[in-house]
């Protein structure tokens, strides 16, 4: 986390000396950062919810998903979380929240339909690790803050075409060594943010499946789970690239090339992977 401040920071300096608003442009980029940092930390749950179309069910309205959620948080060692569920057929899951007692699970009405509840305990387990090492609260700043650097990017470019702002032809040198640096980081740093991003999502994946697996105690439970969502093609009403990464199984299940370089851009580690190292357990 402290690295992509200092890396957004950097930016927010080029752009400023290349647009010529020097430091004042990192400050408020920073400014901006506190700001959606702070809302992303309290209010990232209810907004990634509404994006998803999550509505949050009782007890009453089901049983038997809510009973399951409630035995795992106490064998997790959690709260019991918020229970919310997605009316899609495409099975899928996911958790958000800032911390453990702010804490709530999604999951869709497909992946109740689809799954038996041994490969449902180990979905449900899955997300429950994600709250319980605290991957809800950095995934959702990391998306807030990668949203930032664009924003920044974005901002520098349209600032060249609003005119020089505040340069002085003075300097006129470094100006344009600036001006070619900003330029050359407006178009890799969202690129960059990105690929941070998915790395740091794809390396909790594999560490939630295990932790899954260990709470459930039968890592076949969820390697069948990923079989089945990772298998059904049914498109997903719900899916959104904002919020992509925060489902057990990428929403939009294209074929995977399989190139070093395209994996780059993988928001979820290889299905085939995952369930390897899951037999293997």
């Amino acid at each position: 986390m402290a690295l992509f401040v200092v890396f957004i920071t950097t930016i927010a300096y080029v752009f400023g000396k290349a647009s010529g608003y020097g430091l004042s442009y990192a400050g408020i980029a920073l400014i901006i950062s506190g700001i959606m940092s702070f809302v992303s930390y309290y209010f990232s749950d209810s907004i990634i919810m509404a994006i998803s179309g999550a509505k949050q069910i009782s007890e009453k309205e089901d049983r038997e998903l809510f009973h399951l959620v409630q035995n795992l948080s106490i064998a997790s060692g959690l709260p019991m979380p918020k229970v919310y569920k997605i009316n899609d057929p495409s099975p899928n899951a996911f958790a958000t929240g800032r911390d453990p007692k702010h804490a709530a699970v999604a999951v869709t009405q497909g992946l109740e339909d689809k799954l038996d509840k041994t490969e449902l305990e180990g979905v449900i387990a899955h997300e429950l690790s994600h709250i319980k090492d605290y991957d809800t609260r950095l995934m959702a700043v990391v998306t807030i803050l990668v949203g930032l650097v664009a924003l920044l990017a974005d901002w520098f470019m349209r600032s060249l075409w609003w005119g020089r702002g505040g340069r002085d032809s003075r300097n006129s040198r470094s100006e344009g060594i600036f001006l070619v640096l900003g330029i050359v980081l407006a178009i890799l740093s969202p690129i960059i943010a990105t690929l941070i991003q998915l790395a740091i999502s794809r390396r909790r994946e594999f560490l939630a499946d295990a932790a899954g697996a260990y709470i459930t105690r039968f890592p076949e439970g969820l390697a069948r789970a990923l079989e089945k969502i990772s298998s059904d093609r049914r498109p997903a009403g719900f899916a959104n690239n904002a919020t992509a990464h925060l489902f057990i199984v990428n929403p939009f299940k294209g074929k995977n090339l399989g190139s070093w370089f395209s994996g780059l851009f993988d928001t979820h580690p290889p299905i085939e992977e995952r369930i390897r190292l899951l037999r293997q357990m």
